[in-house]
């Protein structure tokens, strides 16, 4: 458990709705500098702000938080010393569970680091003050998503919304539709009759394509009638369009081999990096980066 600065750093975190690694160090084998508990917050940028071991350890913490950013998934990293060719566990092996990656600069110590993603709720934005909103406002936040609501000169629509769901009778809901559409939200929908939902439709003002992507009416044909029927209906069908079309997590971070140790590494401005000759060199440390320069000394762009 995450304490103190650190603590209240990824509480601002969340608030701001950045997405980001908590890495915790749950196994230690000596040598090695860092405690049971010692752990970090690692950012989509590859930033580490904390101390989960050296610089080696901190690039294969950097490595697969990236990737544990773009899975949405959890994950135990075993960093054993070693190249790994005394071993019958291959790098990136899974073995119980876990990840195994064999760190030729580790100092004979080993290390084990669980890796949790800490990810932003789903943001729903709903426009109305209608019974149906307000339905829709309770159901979806028992469902788990961060739930907005107002009135459409007070929200804001951003791309990295799952949703946006007008329930409201004019008052600038063509322009909230259009920006919700434009922005690439997964599902924007209108509560309206088929008529209403139509001429709505053709009056906002995106290219064809994207008004056909508006959902209206509102909702899968279930037959609801009540304010909170509809409300069921128009959840139900966000959850099978956000779940079927639920975007990247976060960016895949380019790989690169250290030319010195081997070591994989996250291609990031947080990762050691040389220039050499206009390519551009990425490395686990400082160390393996002035032992690289000083091996082609002279041969610098």
């Amino acid at each position: 458990m995450i304490k103190g600065t650190l603590a209240d750093r990824a509480r601002l975190l969340e608030e701001q709705r950045v997405p980001f690694v908590i890495a915790t160090v749950v196994g230690a084998r000596r040598p090695t500098s860092v405690r049971l508990g010692d752990s970090a917050v690692v950012l989509g940028d590859g930033t580490i702000e904390g101390f989960v071991g050296g610089v080696c350890a901190e690039s294969s913490v950097r490595l697969y938080s990236l990737r544990v950013l773009e899975t949405g998934e959890p994950l135990l990293l075993r960093l054993l010393p070693g190249d790994g060719s005394d071993s019958a566990i291959g790098p990136g092996d899974a073995v119980e569970g876990a990840v195994v990656e064999h760190n030729p600069c580790l100092s004979g110590g080993a290390l084990e680091i669980f890796l949790e993603p800490q990810l932003p709720l789903a943001r729903i934005v709903i426009v109305g003050s209608s019974p149906i909103a307000a339905a829709l406002e309770k159901l979806s936040g028992a469902a788990g998503y961060d739930v907005v609501r107002g009135e459409a000169e007070q929200v804001e629509v951003v791309a990295d919304d799952a949703a946006v769901v007008v329930a409201s009778h004019g008052n600038q809901e063509e322009r909230v539709l259009s920006e919700a559409l434009a922005a690439g939200v997964p599902y924007v929908a209108l509560v309206a009759s088929t008529i209403r939902g139509a001429a709505v439709r053709a009056a906002l003002e995106v290219p064809e394509e994207l008004r056909a992507q508006l959902h209206t009416p509102a909702g899968l044909a279930i037959g609801a009638r009540t304010p909170v029927e509809i409300a069921v209906s128009i959840l139900a069908e966000l959850v099978a369009e956000h779940h079927a079309h639920p975007g990247p997590r976060g960016p895949s971070a380019a790989v690169a081999a250290d030319p010195v140790c081997g070591m994989a590494l996250a291609v990031t401005d947080a990762t050691p990096q040389l220039e050499l000759a206009g390519e551009r060199v990425y490395f686990c440390s400082d160390r393996c980066r002035e032992q690289y320069a000083q091996q082609h000394a002279g041969h610098g762009g």
